[in-house]
C-alpha cells in the first residue's frame, strides 16, 4: 500500500491492554502497515513485552509506564515519535478527561493525535488550539464522510465471483478481526489471493486496503458502504477471496453488527469466532451468552451460508486444554474448530479452501 508506514506511534492504552477494552492497540501491536509501533503505554504493565501480555511471545514491542517515557525512549533510540494512537476501545466509544489530558501532552510534544473514538477530539477547542501551536494534526478517524461521498446499496455485489467469506462472532470483542488477518495471510501463503475488507476504525489504523467503519455511518447507508468496499475489492484487485471483517454479533444488544454484513456482504460462508468461557455478552452481565448451536443456527437461517469452522478465542482456557476444547467443539458441532492465535490458520484454509471459486453472477 503506497505513502505507508505514515509514521511512527506511540500506542495509548492507559489501564486497558491486555483486556476488551484495549483490541485496538492490540491490533496494532499484532500487525499495521499505517504506523511502525513503537511502544504501548500502559503502567500497569510497564516493563514487559506487549507481545507477551496479549500472546505469551515477545513482539518486541515494549510497554511503557508515561507518554513521556515513551517519547524520550524514542527519541534516545534514533527513532523519534510521531504519532499518538488511541489505542482505548471502551464500550461506548467515550474518552474519559484524564485520557484527553494525556493527548493534549501528545499534541504540545508535536505528535499527531489519531482516535477512533466517538469522541472527536478535532471538536475540542483546547486541543485544536494546542495542535495549531505546534503543527500537530488531530485524526478522527470514526468521523464520518461527507454525505455526498456515501453510497447506498444498489445490487452491484451481485458482480462479485470472488469467495466472500464472512468471519463473524458469538459476541463483540472476541477476535475476529485478528482471525480475519490470519486467515488472509495463511490463504496468501497457500498461493490464493486475498483481501480483507476492513469495518472498524481498528483496521483502518492498521492499513487495510478497503474497507469502510461501519459504527461511524447513517444507517441509511451502512448497506451500500459494505456493497462498494467489497465491490471496490473486487473490481480493483480480483482477489480469489474476500474476507469480511465482522462487527459484534448477531444477538450482542449493543453490537448486532452481523446482520448488516450478512445482508450486504452477501457472503458464501461464515467462520464463527466464539470464546467459550463466557458466560454473558461482553460488558452486559444481565444478558446470558445464547449457546454456540443456536447462533450457528440463527447466522445459517438468516444467511442462508454455511458456517464452515468455528474459531476459537482461548481466554480462559489453560493452555493444555486449548487442542481438546476444540476438538470438542468439532465433534460436537460437525465442523472444524481452530485456535489461529495458538495453532496458525492452516486448518482454517483446509476448510474453505473447497468453496475457493469463480462463482457466477448473482446468486440462487
Amino acid at each position: 500500500m503506497s505513502g505507508l508506514p505514515e509514521g511512527r506511534a506511540v500506542v495509548y492504552c492507559e489501564g486497558a491492554f491486555g483486556t476488551t477494552n484495549g483490541k485496538t492497540a492490540h491490533g496494532l501491536v499484532r500487525r499495521t502497515r499505517r504506523y511502525e509501533v513503537l511502544s504501548v503505554v500502559d503502567s500497569r504493565h510497564a516493563g514487559r513485552d506487549a507481545g507477551e501480555v496479549l500472546d505469551g511471545g515477545p513482539s518486541g514491542t515494549p510497554v511503557v509506564a508515561t507518554l513521556e517515557e515513551a517519547i524520550e525512549r524514542a527519541r534516545a533510540a534514533g527513532t523519534p515519535a510521531t504519532h499518538f494512537v488511541v489505542g482505548l476501545a471502551p464500550d461506548g466509544g467515550r474518552l474519559e478527561a484524564r485520557d484527553r489530558e494525556v493527548a493534549s501532552r501528545a499534541l504540545a510534544a508535536g505528535l499527531d493525535v489519531d482516535c477512533g473514538l466517538h469522541d472527536f477530539l478535532s471538536e475540542d477547542p483546547d486541543l485544536v488550539a494546542i495542535a495549531e501551536r505546534t503543527g500537530a494534526r488531530i485524526r478522527d478517524v470514526r468521523k464520518p464522510p461527507p454525505r455526498s461521498e456515501l453510497h447506498f446499496f444498489s445490487g452491484k455485489i451481485d458482480d462479485v465471483d470472488g469467495l466472500k467469506i464472512a468471519v463473524l462472532g458469538t459476541d463483540s470483542a472476541v477476535g475476529k478481526r485478528t482471525t480475519a488477518w490470519l486467515l488472509v495471510e495463511a490463504l496468501e501463503a497457500a498461493g490464493l489471493s486475498a483481501e480483507m475488507i476492513g469495518t472498524g476504525q481498528t483496521a483502518w489504523m492498521q492499513g487495510v486496503r478497503y474497507g469502510m467503519i461501519m459504527d461511524s455511518l447513517i444507517s441509511d447507508f451502512v448497506s451500500g458502504e459494505i456493497e462498494h468496499a467489497v465491490w471496490l475489492a473486487w473490481t480493483e484487485a480480483r482477489p480469489d477471496v474476500l474476507v469480511l471483517e465482522g462487527q459484534g454479533s448477531l444477538m450482542n444488544p449493543a453490537y448486532p453488527g452481523g446482520m448488516e454484513l450478512i445482508a450486504a456482504g452477501r457472503p458464501d460462508v461464515l467462520v464463527l469466532q466464539h470464546a467459550p468461557t463466557r458466560k454473558h455478552y461482553d460488558g452486559f452481565p444481565r444478558y446470558p451468552m445464547d449457546p454456540l448451536d443456536v447462533q450457528i443456527r440463527a447466522l445459517e437461517a438468516v444467511s442462508k451460508r454455511p458456517v464452515v469452522a468455528v474459531t476459537l478465542n482461548h481466554e480462559g482456557i489453560p493452555d493444555d486444554d486449548v487442542r481438546s476444547t476444540c476438538e470438542a467443539i468439532a465433534r460436537e458441532h460437525g465442523r472444524p474448530c481452530v485456535d489461529v492465535l495458538r495453532f496458525g490458520a492452516t486448518g482454517l484454509v483446509d476448510a474453505v479452501r473447497p468453496h475457493v471459486r469463480r462463482l457466477p453472477p448473482g446468486r440462487s
